[in-house]
C-alpha cells in the first residue's frame, strides 16, 4: 500500500482520537504532573508546523494533544503493517516514514498536510539530542514550511529526558514542563525562496527553540 493511501487529511477528531487523548492526558497527570505554558500560541486555523525539542521518546506524547486542533505526524513505516495498530495510527493523524534514509514520499506527505492548511508535528532536530543547547539544525523543517507558507511554532519540553532516558524501558515519575513559544511567521519571498533565506529562518527557529527549551528548564 502506498503512503498516499495512508495519509487521510481529515481535521475532525474521531471518537478514537478523543479517547486516546483523554487516556494519555490522564496518565500524564498521574505520572508527570505536566504544566503547559503558551498553549494559545498554536494558531487554531491555517498551516502550522509544530516544532518540539527532542530529548526523549516521551516528547511526542506531550506534543500531540497540546493544541485544540488535530495534528498530523510521521510514524515508522513498519508500524503500519501491524494489524489494528496501522489503522489506529491513521485515525490519530499519522503517515509513514522510512527511518535512516531521506524519505521523499514522507516529506511530500508532510508538505501536503501543510498545504492543506493543517497542523503538523515535526522534530526539527531530527533524532534525539542531549544537553540544554540546540545545535545547528538541518534546513528540512523550514524548507517544508517555506514551500507551504506555514507558520512555525517552537516547543520546549523539560523533564522527559529524566522521565524516560535513552535505554530505559519504563518511565519514571518526573515533573514535565512544556513551553509553547511565539509563532514564527512564514517566509515571504518573490518566487522560490533562496537557500540563504531558508538558512536564515532555520537559525531563527534554532534560536527560538533554545529559548523556549531554556524557559521550560527554568533557566
Amino acid at each position: 500500500m502506498s503512503q498516499e493511501h495512508h495519509l487521510q487529511l481529515d481535521p475532525r477528531k474521531s471518537l478514537f482520537y478523543r479517547a486516546v487523548a483523554i487516556a494519555i492526558r490522564g496518565l500524564a497527570q498521574i505520572f508527570f504532573r505536566p504544566s503547559v505554558q503558551g498553549r494559545t500560541n498554536i494558531p487554531l486555523t491555517g498551516a502550522v508546523l509544530v516544532a518540539p525539542i527532542h530529548r526523549s521518546n516521551l516528547d511526542f506524547a506531550f506534543t500531540l494533544f497540546i493544541s485544540q486542533r488535530k495534528v498530523f505526524f510521521m510514524a515508522k513505516d513498519s508500524l503500519f503493517k501491524v494489524p489494528v495498530l496501522g489503522s489506529a495510527l491513521i485515525s490519530l493523524g499519522a503517515f509513514p516514514v522510512k527511518r535512516g534514509s531521506a524519505d521523499r514520499e514522507a516529506m511530500r506527505s508532510a508538505e501536503e498536510v501543510l498545504t492543506g492548511g493543517h497542523a503538523l508535528i515535526l522534530f526539527p532536530e531530527g533524532t534525539r539530542k542531549y544537553g540544554p543547547h540546540v545545535e545547528p539544525l538541518h534546513d528540512g523543517a523550514m524548507f517544508i514550511a517555506a514551500r507551504s507558507h506555514a507558520t512555525v511554532v517552537p516547543v520546549g519540553i523539560a523533564g522527559t529526558d529524566r522521565a524516560l532516558p535513552d535505554g530505559a524501558k519504563f518511565p519514571r515519575p518526573v515533573k514535565v514542563r512544556v513551553v509553547v513559544g511565539e509563532p514564527i511567521a512564514p517566509l515571504v519571498s518573490d518566487g522560490r525562496p533562496s537557500r540563504s533565506q531558508i538558512t536564515e529562518k532555520t537559525e531563527e527557529l534554532r534560536s527560538s527553540l533554545e529559548a523556549v527549551y531554556r524557559q521550560s528548564l527554568g533557566s
